[in-house]
């Protein structure tokens, strides 16, 4: 299917690349739509709901049907659109939706059953009987549902995310961006040019038009060497995704030939053109989704770009002047025309003697599995035309996506029959070319200067008017024609949304259902919901709909367009978070020495920490957490919580500052004393708890938890800039200056004593004291703090000296018969003492909630103090902290379960509350857990249903006091 003579491509350069396993040939420049029409390939792919065969449509980053998957392993990228890929020497492509082959399609059975699956019967057919739903309905839509499927491996490809800057940002290369990208720069600009092709020239590319009297192509690199020249940065296979605040857009740049897969841009553009053109429409007829039938301008650009007929007998359907180029082009070419027909009645238009039929309709077509031929209408004749392919054109579409992203509205304009940007939608943001709704080529030439050299004034620069090269300016005629409605008698459908499978009878029938909003039509038939988003079928639709209801299509509107404007991966935009990039390992100081004693590691907020700590003879990690949890309780454990938020807190107001940020104060604290502290949001529900100790009359050190130190450190800034700035305070996060080391148990203070320079007794150090200490020669800190509920110290070190010390504990704890403990043991203490972590205080819960009320001090403000006491936040009705246990201590609980009263059924009306934290207590010899309950703190001694549906778990759970160890608080104190 070559043309010889045409064509863009480099046949000096050929290509082997293989499309469902067949191997075919192509030349640089082709890309993989291209490159199969050459090899007579029409079938593509399937639609998605009725698997109907689908060619390639376009000749963009618009196609719906032309999506495929290339590669293999963790390198498979699915729905790729064929038009956009460019052939490289061994690509390998298969097509998508289709099993067990794409000509073979067994699911294309559903195509016969579409009276059963109309516009929203999803809606319908799965609401009854309703025990189908877990069991059969959802499964089936489950795997049913998407197109193309990734390989399920980690994505070894290397991407990159980049941030640029420039005065002014042009968006598209075609005529009109090239000369808005040169006005801007003769005047001074810093700019930046951006299209989605590997090469500049738009439209021109795939016309046989002039410029100043030469071909367009030559014009073209003349430009380009200008704007180099003038130091202009091209950046081609960038496509402009998303128009966001302060004059930020999003790119997505494609690099097919370096060892960087993509590269996603945020540009910050003071002033922006939007030269992205216009998108031709389809026409809506009986069978109009057979392979072979095109866009007419699809067509020009295979012929014209890539030296490729789609047909050997191309017929023409149009209702615009613009397709008489491609009947043209082919004829030049050598290319039979079957058939030039246009809807228009007394056009007269030179056709160069081919045939032509004026006031003619395709009505429909015919073939199995690509057009073989056409049935046309005129006046009351009905023929039928040999054709292998159809060049339709319906008009034309601006581009005016980018201008809708922040929650704009385009206006119709009745001269083009379609939408045009609204002036002012995006701030800074100006529409030119073809995208403005300028449909000749002078326009654009001249619009694109204007509008280049515009903002460039109101960036106060100064440039010269560009003279208008000498081009095409016929006038754009058009008749708007939305919908050729088939032969009385006949039942074909005739389709708008490619992919999604929406007919015009599905349009009416959401009118008639009352989905009469188009956002609403939009969902119900999933118009518009693709992943071309609706780019060649949206103006239609939205046309059939105001049919519909009796209104105007400026009246009907526009559904709401967007970011991105083409897909994009989600490995792109989220570059460098894969691996350590997403979640780098931060290790402790006893990192090395935990690992050498076989700890498994977990995370805990970004920290490799021990899970537990193995022992010969154990079998099973609940052997090796409760043997930790007996020696903590019993003798000694070593335990390092250097991950701990550590801010460093220091100036005359320091006192002040901590009062307003905790709910209790901290200005009445002595020196050489620790307090426990609740923080909140400005809301009034609980951020953080910790402690805070007093080193000296303006110096303080605030401890957080370890999940939100970065948040607490954020939250501090933003008080100290903006509520209080008045106040003369400094503070520096050290948390990973110390290393810090938890000693727990009756002999924890035995252990120290050897390992500290002067020995310690209860007097001088009592329960909340803290101060500095020699520890072995090293100058370090000390708290007398509780975490576990047993007599316990926090011995702290500069980082430096962290691996030994933690060596020289557990050596010193295993010779009094204890040893270190991991995560495992310390979330079992914490339950069994009551204290809350961020499973608790998960950004839903109240200082109320969680028993703590009191701590909210009456006789100061602070953060979230007037917001937390909303009547809604300390209803006695709410959901409160409690603690549970099961009735027989030998039934099993679970986090996440669900609480209910005693005997009700487990459903949403009754639900009680839920379960946070649930631990097997040695000390104990049963399971406890933590949860909030309705009203829970006046319900001590009830007992209530446990029910966790997703485990199967049905227990009887009595309503205790959440600490369950010690609750007079005699062991830590003594």
């Amino acid at each position: 299917m070559r043309v010889e003579g045409k064509g863009r491509i480099d046949r000096s350069a050929p290509l082997d690349f293989h499309f469902d396993g067949v191997k075919y040939a192509g030349f640089r420049g082709d890309t993989l739509a291209s490159a199969l029409l050459a090899n007579g390939v029409r079938l593509m792919g399937r639609s998605f709901k009725y698997h109907r065969p689908r060619g390639v449509l376009t000749a963009g980053s618009e196609e719906p049907n032309a999506l495929v998957t290339l590669g293999d392993g963790a390198g498979r990228e699915p729905n790729l659109r064929a038009p956009m890929v460019e052939l490289s020497e061994g690509l390998v492509a298969r097509s998508q939706n289709a099993w067990p082959s794409l000509k073979y399609d067994l699911l294309s059975v559903n195509d016969a059953l579409a009276p059963f699956l109309s516009a929203g019967f999803y809606y319908k057919t799965f609401m009854w009987p309703r025990t189908f739903w877990e069991g059969l309905y959802e499964p089936f839509i489950r795997r049913a549902a998407g197109l193309g499927a990734l390989s399920g491996a980690a994505n070894e490809g290397h991407y990159l995310r980049a941030f640029v800057h420039c005065d002014i940002l042009v968006i598209g290369g075609g005529p009109a961006g090239l000369r808005a990208a040169r006005a801007s720069a003769e005047a001074g600009a810093d700019v930046i040019l951006a299209d989605e092709s590997w090469e500049l020239g738009g439209r021109l590319l795939s016309e046989t038009e002039t410029i100043d009297g030469k071909p367009a192509a030559d014009w073209i690199q003349s430009e380009i060497a200008a704007l180099e020249d003038l130091g202009v940065r091209i950046m081609t296979r960038t496509t402009v995704t998303g128009a966001y605040d302060g004059g930020t857009f999003g790119a997505l740049e494609r690099r097919p030939d370096g060892g960087v897969a993509e590269c996603f841009w945020r540009i910050s553009a003071r002033r922006a053109v939007l030269c992205a053109g216009a998108l031709e429409r389809s026409v809506a007829f009986a069978d109009n989704d057979r392979p072979g039938v095109m866009m007419a301008s699809a067509v020009r650009s295979y012929l014209n770009r890539f030296g490729v007929s789609p047909g050997r007998r191309v017929a023409v359907f149009c209702n615009n002047d613009g397709a008489y180029r491609t009947a043209k082009d082919l004829a030049a070419a050598g290319v039979t025309v079957a058939a030039l027909i246009d809807s228009r009645e007394g056009v007269a238009l030179d056709v160069d003697g081919l045939p032509h039929h004026g006031g003619a309709r395709v009505v429909g077509t015919r073939g199995r599995r690509g057009l073989e031929q056409i049935t046309v209408a005129k006046g009351g004749r009905v023929f039928r035309i040999e054709a292998d392919c159809l060049a339709v054109s319906g008009g034309w579409n601006p581009s005016v996506h980018l201008t809708c992203h922040m929650n704009g509205r385009p206006t119709w304009h009745e001269g083009i029959s379609s939408f045009v940007p609204t002036e002012g939608a995006v701030p800074g943001l100006t529409a030119a070319g073809s995208a403005a709704g300028v449909m000749d080529t002078f326009g654009c030439l001249k619009s694109g200067a204007e509008a280049g050299l515009a903002a460039a004034t109101e960036l106060g620069l100064k440039g010269p008017k560009l003279k208008t090269p000498k081009a095409e300016a016929e006038p754009y005629r058009i008749e708007a024609l939305w919908e050729v409605k088939a032969p009385r008698g006949a039942a074909r459908r005739a389709w708008l949304d490619f992919q999604n499978d929406v007919t015009t009878k599905d349009i009416r029938q959401a009118a008639q259902e009352n989905y009469q909003s188009v956002e609403h039509m939009k969902r119900y038939t999933t118009q518009g919901m693709a992943t071309d988003q609706g780019k060649n079928s949206n103006v239609a639709a939205l046309a059939l709909l105001a049919d519909a209801t009796g209104r105007g299509i400026p009246e009907t509107g526009t559904t709401t367009f967007r970011p991105p404007y083409v897909p994009v991966t989600i490995a792109a935009m989220g570059a460098g978070a894969q691996g350590k990039g997403f979640a780098p390992e931060r290790l402790t100081t006893s990192h090395a020495a935990t690992v050498a004693r076989g700890a498994p590691m977990i995370e805990a907020g970004l920290w490799y920490r021990p899970s537990y700590f193995h022992e010969a003879g154990e079998t099973h990690w609940r052997e090796s957490c409760d043997r930790e949890v007996r020696m903590v309780r019993e003798r000694v454990g070593v335990c390092d919580v250097s991950t701990l938020g550590k801010i460093d807190i220091q100036g005359k107001d320091a006192a002040a500052f901590l009062d307003f940020v905790y709910t209790n104060t901290f200005s009445t604290l002595k020196e050489g004393r620790v307090r426990y502290g609740l923080m909140l949001r400005e809301d009034g529900h609980v951020m953080d708890d910790g402690t805070c100790a007093r080193l000296g009359p303006t110096h303080y050190v605030m401890t957080t938890t370890t999940a939100a130190a970065g948040q607490v450190m954020q939250h501090l800034a933003f008080v100290a800039q903006c509520l209080r700035p008045e106040l003369d305070v400094s503070f520096i996060s050290v948390t990973e200056q110390w290393a810090q080391f938890a000693v727990a148990g009756p002999r924890s203070r035995e252990l120290l004593n050897t390992v500290l320079d002067a020995p310690i007794d209860d007097e001088g150090w009592p329960f909340m004291s803290c101060g500095a200490v020699h520890v072995a020669g090293v100058a370090g800190r000390l708290f007398r703090i509780s975490f576990s509920g047993e007599h316990a110290y926090e011995v702290a070190v500069p980082a430096r000296y962290g691996d030994s010390l933690f060596r020289l504990l557990v050596a010193q704890a295993e010779a009094l018969g204890g040893g270190a403990y991991g995560m495992e043991a310390l979330n079992v203490l914490r339950i069994e003492k009551g204290h809350i972590t961020h499973a608790e205080i998960h950004g839903r819960t109240t200082a109320f909630d969680i028993g703590m009320a009191r701590m909210v001090s009456a006789k100061k403000d602070c953060v979230g103090k007037t917001m937390a006491a909303r009547p809604g936040l300390v209803d006695d009705a709410r959901q409160q902290l409690v603690g549970l246990k099961p009735v027989e201590p030998g039934a099993e609980l679970s986090a996440g379960a669900h609480l209910f009263n005693e005997g009700a059924a487990p459903v949403a009306d009754n639900h009680q509350g839920y379960v946070t934290s649930v631990a097997y207590s040695p000390s104990l010899g049963h399971q406890i857990a933590l949860g909030f309950l309705a009203g829970g703190q006046d319900r001590v001694g009830e007992v209530i249903r446990f029910w966790d549906g997703l485990r199967g778990l049905d227990a009887a759970v009595e309503v205790v006091s959440p600490c369950f160890i010690d609750p007079e608080g005699g062991r830590l104190r003594g």
